[in-house]
């Protein structure tokens, strides 16, 4: 996180923290950040308290939401924020102007095009040496806003509710949002700086005082001795999320500066470790850089929830759970033992949004397709699609493997936990191999890193896909809402 001495504290944003960066040797845009997401925090308390549903009219809500979002994105970005508003106000014309048949289609492609065309200019304006926290993050959860409306739209007014599957009947939208909806829901301060994406539907209950309500009809209370429904509240979550943000900033300031991705292809480094070693030093760092992610993603959740937004029902232990809008789960991520379950638990809202509008939509090669919008949504640095391209062919040997092999651990405990060890161990270091690259960046040290590891992952994927039976897939566009078809849509890209 710090700076070598002398280096310039750069910001796009406002500079009126630069004493405080400069007094603690941490970049200003990275201040600036954590300040906006300290002052969102304590806003959303604010906003929960006082301008509940019960205080205030929805207009007053939704007005509140986007001002103070507005006024984060301009502290923190200063004129770039302008690509923001832009994207917004394009979309907002599309929504409301073109067919609904469309409207995905259309908000899809400008919304894309824009953000790559503002990836493409990065590379000029910072040359790979990106800050930390530009407006192309804002920019990239505004994109998914966009297009996960705009889908929902479509299913809404478009579609016959017997065309979609369970989720996208209940997600769908029946009427175009108002100005003051649309930009609520797109540049609200709980998600405007880190997210993450969350559905219309879901984000317009909130405002409205329904959010809660909703999840807690879904329980039969009487049954559990109670004679109203209860109010819960989400201090608790809140506080065990903030625990969480302030040991990930301690690993990240203690750990990160050292242990750099960049000693992994250093001259020297290759040549006097040997290639065991070397796998270790890889998870050791790719562990370091993890973090800064950790940080931002459960402090984003921590904002949101303060607010009261976030709520996800009772679970069976009758705990109420704040995890709706979470966009990651740590201990499965540590202790995944598959490349699936690795990945449905980092960064879950993105993969939520990438299979609404690209995998339970995607005529064909759902998988492929998925991974490179990935990419292309990440940005155009080949890092990114050196990472999402090994990431196709990892997953599809792993399912291979899986679909093969597991059944033959399960007839007995130790061979069961042998299984586990196995695959954890297997898991893990195929993670770090797969991300090293999104790190690097570039193309000559992503070839300098494959080739210090012997391209193993890649030819052993290979040798996997050679050798083990593929099971043939299915893939509809069209779902209908019975209890078949979504199991074979579950089913279909295991």
């Amino acid at each position: 996180m710090a700076e070598p001495p002398g280096a310039p504290h750069r910001t796009t944003g406002s500079t009126l923290l630069h004493p405080l960066s400069g007094l603690l040797g941490i970049p200003l845009d990275q201040i600036n950040f954590v300040a906006c997401q300290l002052f969102a925090l304590l806003a959303a308390f604010w906003f929960r308290i006082y301008l509940g549903p019960s205080h205030a009219s929805s207009a007053v809500r939704h007005a509140f939401a986007t001002l103070f979002g507005i006024y984060f994105a301009v502290f923190c970005f200063g004129w770039y924020s302008i690509h923001l508003f832009v994207l917004v106000m394009m979309n907002y014309g599309i929504m409301n102007m073109a067919s609904i048949p469309n409207i995905h289609r259309y908000s899809f492609v400008v919304a894309m095009g824009y953000l790559t065309l503002c990836h493409i200019s990065r590379i000029y304006i910072f040359h790979y040496g990106i800050l930390t926290t530009d407006f192309s993050g804002p920019l990239m959860i505004i994109t998914q806003k966009i297009t996960t409306l705009a889908c929902q739209l479509h299913d809404g007014i478009g579609r016959q509710a017997e065309e979609l599957t369970a989720e996208q009947n209940r997600l769908a939208v029946k009427t175009r949002p108002s100005l003051l909806e649309y930009l609520s829901y797109l540049l609200n301060f709980m998600s405007i700086i880190a997210g993450p994406c969350s559905n219309y539907k879901d984000y317009i209950a909130f405002i409205e005082g329904r959010h809660v309500h909703m999840k807690l009809l879904e329980v039969n209370w009487k049954q559990k001795g109670y004679d109203r429904l209860p109010d819960p509240s989400p201090t608790g979550a809140v506080m065990y999320k903030l625990c969480i943000t302030l040991v990930s900033l301690i690993l990240f300031l203690t750990l990160t500066k050292n242990f750099p991705m960049a000693y992994i292809i250093d001259n020297e480094f290759l040549d006097k470790t040997p290639f065991l070693s070397r796998l270790g030093y890889l998870y050791v760092v790719t562990q370091a850089a993890k973090p800064k992610y950790y940080f931002a993603w459960t402090l984003a959740d921590a904002v949101n929830n303060a607010a009261g937004y976030g709520f996800s029902g009772v679970d069976e232990r009758g705990t109420f759970r704040w995890d709706l809008l979470s966009n990651l789960n740590i201990w499965n991520i540590e202790t995944a033992t598959s490349f699936k379950m690795y990945i449905e638990n980092w960064n879950i809202q993105t993969a939520a949004w990438l299979k609404r509008v690209c995998y339970d939509r995607a005529p064909w090669y759902p998988t492929a397709l998925t991974f490179i919008l990935s990419a292309l949504w990440h940005g155009i640095y080949p890092g990114y699609y050196f990472t999402f391209l090994t990431g196709i062919l990892i997953t599809l040997a792993a399912r291979a493997i899986r679909n093969n092999c597991r059944r033959y651990f399960l007839s007995s405990v130790p061979l069961k936990i042998a299984y586990d060890v196995i695959t954890w161990v297997v898991t893990q270091l195929a993670v770090c191999y797969t991300v090293a690259p999104f790190v690097m960046l570039a193309v000559e040290p992503t070839i300098k890193f494959y080739k210090s590891m012997y391209f193993h992952m890649h030819i052993l994927s290979i040798l996997v896909l050679l050798v083990l039976p593929i099971r043939p897939q299915a893939h509809s566009i069209r779902k209908p809402q019975n209890q078949a078809t979504q199991n074979s849509v579950k089913s279909k890209d295991k």
